[in-house]
């Protein structure tokens, strides 16, 4: 951690003596003071692409400002907003983009990301059904479309965008993930975990998919298994307080079979894990 931390500030630090550097040159240089503002270099964006939300929102807001038609910087300002929970702001900054670039795909699967993660995803559907219809062979607007289903209790729809996702990238682990879920936020656990074992074996899943299958395990009552995967992911403070909450809910309860219980297991589970 030390370590990425040494090279973060080194980082930054190379970034505002260049910028530092620039500003000088510029004084020195009437002509180059008057001189429009560059986009920064690949090297920069990339630099910045590592560091935290904060760091980028301001960085890509810079970006945005050289060129409000930069078909990348406006995306990735709406994604660190995202991060940080600043949904108004990053919903406004979607809509910009999408009035200078009507098509831009990318722009409206993250206008989508941002109103399901604020509990709003009926105003992140039709961005996505516009995304779905520009990029007919893109897996990722049906996933997206199948959690904004779910979270409006259109389950039909939800369970068809993920098939159509499926077929497109066929088990695909965030597909897979995202209708696991919606199964364990309606009660079925074996459902959910039927998806998640196929979706941990795939190349691309991730610690979080693991995690969620063991939370699925746990509220089965299976809570070896849960266990042997939890201290395989987590740091051993992390994972006893996993695993102290996964049996306070076999105390409280049977696995959830009330959507609201299931729902707030899920979210409960979600926030423990970034402990």
């Amino acid at each position: 951690m030390s370590r990425n931390r040494s090279l973060i500030s080194m980082t930054l630090a190379a970034l505002s003596l260049a910028g530092a550097g620039a500003a000088v040159a510029q004084t020195a240089d009437p002509a180059a003071a008057s001189a429009p503002r560059q986009p920064a270099s690949a090297e920069e964006r990339a630099a910045y692409g590592r560091l935290d939300p904060l760091a980028r929102s301001v960085f890509w807001s810079r970006e945005m400002e050289v060129n409000p038609a930069d078909p990348v910087a406006g995306v990735r300002l709406v994604e660190a907003l995202r991060q940080l929970g600043q949904f108004d702001q990053a919903t406004t900054v979607g809509q910009q983009v999408l009035v200078i670039q009507p098509q831009n795909v990318e722009a409206m699967l993250e206008i989508g990301r941002t109103q399901i993660a604020r509990g709003q995803a009926f105003y992140g559907i039709a961005p996505l059904e516009q995304a779905r219809s520009l990029a007919p062979t893109d897996w990722r607007p049906l996933s997206l479309l199948g959690v904004a289903y779910q979270q409006v209790s259109r389950t039909a729809d939800a369970r068809e965008a993920w098939n159509a996702a499926l077929t497109l990238s066929p088990d695909n682990p965030e597909v897979l993930t995202n209708a696991a879920m919606a199964l364990a936020t309606d009660g079925d656990a074996p459902g959910a975990e039927t998806l998640l074992r196929r979706a941990v074996t795939q190349p691309a899943a991730t610690q979080k998919m693991r995690l969620n299958l063991a939370m699925v395990l746990g509220l089965q009552g299976k809570t070896g298994e849960a266990e042997q995967i939890i201290r395989r992911e987590l740091p051993p403070a992390s994972a006893e307080r996993n695993l102290q909450w996964l049996r306070s809910q076999g105390r409280t309860a049977a696995p959830a079979t009330s959507d609201t219980t299931a729902l707030a297991s899920a979210r409960t589970w979600s926030s423990l894990q970034g402990q």
